[in-house]
């Protein structure tokens, strides 16, 4: 057998270097031939004695999988995952998913094979210009070069995936890059960080992040820009912060509460496609149309929030702090004189901002409204008032609370809620400490490949998953990569056996005579799938069966899939809320 100690120069080595120093501990895969040289050299981190991780290959069983259990893992574990696909039809299928982690603002680093570099023109397998096709969903994206040092360009691309709003980053990996003996080029050739070409290497994707320095100087202006702040909220009376996904993310969960009672205003995280009729928020629409002041802290001006406020019909002040230049141009254009404040900054970097200024501030933020303001929203947010209860509404709630209830006798846990009707029942009525949901993408069929990779980001924690019969089609194989790795989790799926979303829109806009095209075979024995796949699987028709289903699960060290059969019952939608009334 050929030692890979004898290649331990390449390329990939390099690379593998990278991860292991920047404490990579999973890379999460579909292999191909352009990729093989970095799957050996992963073996070779062993070797070197200023690397403390030996990455772990989480083989799966399609890339899109892939970026999505390195999404959920870098939501769960608070640092860069990477997604390692190979060429072609490889980096293609991880392009969806990469949109995903993009909207939700979650730093992923997308590492793809690529045709060897010193054929670039000649027609040479699976040749494409990847940096042209990912440049809409990724922050910047790199490509090795036969001069460019792979360990660097990884540092810079784990740096700016983490910087400002966080976000994917790709790398294209040309494999006569990833072969080549790095220490048998001449010295000096091999150009680090600070050369022209490196620079030139960068792509900036279209997100137009704003040149800070050249803007304002933040240490110098930011006292005047809170100070500004705290009038603003001073003649406020129903104050209200939208909040980006990853402000409070993880670790910084904490800050949400610390940084709401600083400025005495209640603070709303958008992260739903619905918007403004994301059952998560109850009466968030109400809340907003309701609300004097908006502030955007991190949040893009787009449909979760009625594109600027069209729904806050009180709404006379507005402030927006981001760092994003498409953001403060939409402000202008939507609220013209209503915009109070604008300030150019780093949404991570202003929470830290505001909270130290506020805390040493003489002259804090104090509303009109106070205190009975934030209790009404709170209110206005776990409002969960049905405006109707039928029996299939009844059935799919139901089962969402009994899965909650078997989840809430544990001391922790980590929910994942996917997309469509079933969905939104278990994003309404079903909340842990750790949530993971489809995301202002809206992208369905994730929930499986996101509980494997929050299970292997906190093993300690159980992982329950909530999907509908559609969106389990899109990966079902991944169950036996669950199995294959060992991930316990529990899969819950609400089998109506139609795609039910869609099934209720044509009802809604074309009439009950004209469905069609949604339906789902009668009846699918997903938990028999599950079981051919190496997990347990639990077929169960009533509530009383659910409950024994889950203490099996619990009992159990394999993944288990509980298929519960459903009626279809639409979205849940809430009566209305009376503002004045819980004020």
């Amino acid at each position: 057998m050929k030692s890979s100690l004898s290649s331990a120069n390449r390329g990939a080595d390099r690379l593998a270097l990278a991860m292991s120093r920047a404490g990579i501990d999973v890379v999460f895969s579909l292999s191909g031939n352009q990729i093989m040289p970095l799957y050996d050299a992963l073996l070779n981190t062993d070797n070197h004695t200023d690397s403390p991780v030996s990455p772990r290959i989480v083989h799966t069983r399609h890339e899109a999988a892939a970026v999505f259990m390195a999404e959920a893992h870098a939501s769960v574990s608070g640092k860069p995952a990477i997604a390692l696909v190979t060429a072609g039809p490889g980096f293609g299928n991880a392009l969806g998913a990469l949109y995903s982690a993009s909207m939700s603002e979650v730093p992923v680093i997308l590492l793809s094979g690529d045709s060897p570099i010193s054929k670039d023109g000649k027609g040479p397998f699976q040749e494409l210009d990847q940096q042209a096709a990912v440049s809409p969903f990724v922050k910047a994206t790199f490509r090795l070069t036969l001069t460019e040092d792979p360990l660097v360009v990884f540092s810079q691309a784990m740096s700016i995936a983490t910087s400002g709003v966080p976000g994917p980053v790709h790398v294209a990996l040309p494999a006569d890059v990833l072969t080549m003996d790095m220490y048998g080029m001449k010295a000096g050739t091999l150009a680090g960080e600070n050369s022209s070409y490196f620079k030139q290497l960068l792509r900036i994707s279209t997100l137009h992040h704003i040149a800070l320095d050249a803007q304002e100087p933040p240490i110098a202006n930011l006292h005047n820009k809170w100070g500004k702040l705290a009038e603003v909220l001073t003649n406020a009376e129903r104050p209200l912060i939208l909040a980006g996904p990853h402000l409070f993310r993880g670790a910084r969960q904490k800050n949400q509460a610390l940084l709401s009672n600083k400025l005495q205003a209640p603070i709303v995280v958008l992260e739903s496609p619905r918007g403004l009729r994301d059952p998560a928020q109850g009466a968030l629409a109400k809340l907003i149309s309701q609300a004097d002041t908006l502030i955007y802290l991190g949040k893009p001006i787009d449909f979760t929030s009625g594109f600027g406020g069209m729904n806050a019909v009180l709404t006379n002040q507005f402030v927006i702090i981001s760092d994003d230049e498409n953001t403060h141009d939409r402000g202008k254009a939507c609220f013209a004189e209503k915009l109070k404040l604008s300030v150019a900054l780093s949404p991570t970097d202003a929470v830290g901002s505001l909270l130290a200024h506020f805390d040493k501030s003489e002259s804090l933020p104090c509303t009109n409204a106070g205190n009975s303001w934030r209790a009404a929203a709170i209110q206005a947010i776990n409002h969960r008032q049905l405006l109707s209860e039928d029996d299939a509404s009844n059935q799919s709630k139901g089962v969402v609370q009994c899965v909650t209830k078997s989840m809430n006798s544990l001391s922790s846990a980590i929910l994942v809620c996917d997309g469509g009707e079933f969905g939104q029942w278990s994003q309404a009525f079903s909340h842990a400490d750790i949530r993971l949901t489809n995301g202002p993408s809206g992208a369905i069929g994730a929930g499986l490949a996101y509980a494997i990779g929050a299970k292997i980001a906190r093993p300690d924690l159980p992982v329950f998953a909530f999907m509908g019969d559609g969106t389990v089609g899109f990966h079902l194989a991944e169950f036996e990569t669950a199995s294959r790795e060992g991930v316990d989790i529990t899969v819950v799926i609400g089998n109506d056996s139609r795609w039910n979303a869609e099934h209720h829109i044509q009802v809604r806009d074309y009439g009950e005579d004209r469905t069609h095209g949604c339906e789902l075979g009668k009846n699918v024995r997903y938990d028999i799938a599950a079981q051919g796949l190496g997990c347990e699987g639990i077929l169960v028709e009533t509530i009383n069966e659910l409950e024994q289903a889950l203490k099996t699960s619990q009992a159990t060290s394999i993944p288990t899939c509980i298929n519960v059969i459903i009626p279809g019952a639409p979205a849940p939608v809430y009566g209305e809320f009376d503002f004045e009334e819980s004020l």
